[in-house]
């Protein structure tokens, strides 16, 4: 059976939920900063929540969306956050109700045809749309070596066409809004070799080669990662990020 894209982040999403890294505070204060007004946001494609809860530190009510049940039921409690399974294109969201809608590491996977104007349709005039990514991690050079050689290398054939966009920075997507000129964030994490591995094994990649092949190539992996990785538990790991930003 082929998967829908989206179907790779809903089986086991509780893992998801735990792998997945956090954004820094500095993306949220950029965003806050940009708004006219911080009442309500709108976080499409929430996955598990990680950037909803994060907003709500800033705005005052957040609505986050995901199409998958699975996600939601795993996403983050929080007295600001209203959770809701709906299609990023099509919502039963008021219109001009957001001072902010944001998608975080999603994008890629919406059809735009139909999101741009459902962006439209909820955003305030002169409210603010922003979407970023994170791509490629650095660690340290016997790390690197090691997860192109026997995982990045295997894994290849298996990414979806859509990723490219995000690998790209999403320079490639054309924003219906004003550009804003946006600061460069840093995304730094500290992990150890067990959460690196549980980050990888969401890669949407990385599922679909183990549905097809089995899970040995994360379980050899994880018995050379140790080695590579050295004394240290945890190492600073440096994400690639991308934001892009624009208002109505």
């Amino acid at each position: 059976m082929t998967l829908h894209p989206h179907q790779y982040f809903s089986d086991k999403s509780d893992l998801y939920a735990q792998a997945r890294p956090t954004y820094p505070d500095q993306l949220f204060e950029f965003l806050r900063d940009q708004c006219r007004e911080t009442g309500r946001a709108w976080d499409c494609g929430t996955g598990s929540g990680q950037a909803a809860v994060a907003l709500a530190k800033y705005f005052r009510r957040v609505d986050a969306t995901d199409v998958s049940p699975e996600q939601i039921s795993n996403a983050a409690a929080h007295p600001a956050v209203s959770y809701s399974v709906q299609p990023a294109e099509k919502t039963d969201f008021p219109g001009a109700a957001f001072d902010l809608v944001t998608v975080a590491q999603a994008l890629h996977w919406f059809d735009f045809t139909r999101f741009w104007p459902e962006v439209r349709r909820t955003l305030k005039p002169g409210g603010i749309f922003a979407a970023w990514t994170y791509t490629w991690f650095h660690v340290s050079n016997p790390v690197d070596v090691l997860i192109e050689r026997e995982l990045l290398e295997p894994i290849q054939q298996y990414w979806a066409p859509q990723n490219r966009l995000a690998w790209n920075g999403y320079r490639d997507i054309v924003f219906p809004f004003e550009d804003l000129a946006v600061p460069e964030i840093r995304m730094t994490l500290a992990w150890n070799p067990e959460e690196l591995l549980a980050y990888v094994g969401t890669w949407s990649a990385t599922r679909r080669y183990i549905e097809k092949n089995g899970a040995g190539i994360v379980e050899e992996l994880a018995g050379r990662l140790q080695s590579a990785w050295g004394d240290q538990a945890r190492k600073p790991v440096s994400m690639e990020f991308y934001l892009k930003a624009g208002r109505l």
